[in-house]
């Protein structure tokens, strides 16, 4: 299985364009340009790394490429995390502005923006799961926006979907209560399983392997959103961790791009 130093020492390879969406540091997406005539479809990427400020976006840049090869404009979003200005509310309300900034990018960059999906990995899983359900917050929240840019999908790879269950039984442990404060009502606003149904497809990838996000943990939150009425899908892959699955060489990455494909392909139908 691939490790967290496997994952770190991915090549970096440059954006197309690095574009803040606010004043902050942590503020910025990378914008990987796929080469078209007409508008694209948008994959947001969102990084995990337990919401921690030692992990940034750099080790998926290859994964942006290669979804940028294959006719995909991605959106790549940093975003302030724990102990480096993150957590409530900075953290949420920083992807909900990096994926609303889209709407700004729509024209000069021909980008179709009736086919944004979010692939989040982890931590970003959580995240991208998040950001299709903000709609539904009460305008009291501290975390709420309004108009969000409408999500069409979502695949999550190895996600923390479960806040309340993540303290215990993903490696995030800690993390996941500190991103909320430990506060039951933030939990509520922010955990996905306390949100369900998310309205669009979402599809899960998690290895039969990753000792981060066990799989078993994914299927209890796959089954609970199916019980609700989610158009959700579980994958369980073989012989798999927790970075094969951001891993372009690997052969859990075909998977994933699959699932990219078929959200989108259900989408243009």
């Amino acid at each position: 299985m691939l490790t967290v130093n496997d994952y770190l020492a991915q090549p970096v390879i440059d954006p197309d364009e690095r574009i803040p969406y606010g004043d902050q540091v942590w503020q910025f997406g990378d914008l990987y340009l796929a080469q078209a005539t007409q508008p694209t479809p948008v994959v947001v990427m969102i990084h995990g790394g337990c919401w921690q400020a030692a992990y940034d976006l750099t080790p998926l840049s290859a994964c942006c490429v290669d979804l940028r090869a294959r006719g995909y404009t991605v959106w790549s979003l940093e975003y302030r995390r724990l102990g480096n200005g993150g957590g409530w509310p900075h953290t949420f309300l920083d992807v909900a502005a990096g994926v609303d900034r889209l709407r700004d990018l729509a024209q000069p960059y021909m980008l179709d923006l009736n086919r944004v999906i979010v692939v989040g990995h982890s931590a970003g899983g959580q995240l991208a799961l998040w950001l299709a359900a903000r709609s539904r917050l009460p305008t009291t929240s501290q975390i709420y926006t309004p108009n969000p840019l409408p999500i069409h999908g979502v695949v999550a790879l190895a996600a923390v979907a479960d806040l309340v269950q993540g303290v215990t039984k993903t490696a995030c442990g800690s993390a996941c209560a500190e991103l909320v404060g430990n506060d039951e009502a933030r939990y509520q606003e922010a955990s996905p399983r306390a949100l369900l149904p998310l309205g669009v497809p979402h599809r899960h990838l998690v290895g039969h392997e990753d000792p981060i996000v066990p799989a078993a943990y994914v299927a209890d939150f796959v089954a609970t959103a199916c019980q609700v009425g989610d158009p959700a899908h579980l994958a369980i892959l073989p012989a798999c961790g927790h970075f094969e699955l951001t891993t372009p060489s690997s052969t859990a990455w075909l998977s994933v791009v699959a699932a990219i494909d078929a959200i989108l392909t259900q989408n243009r139908s």
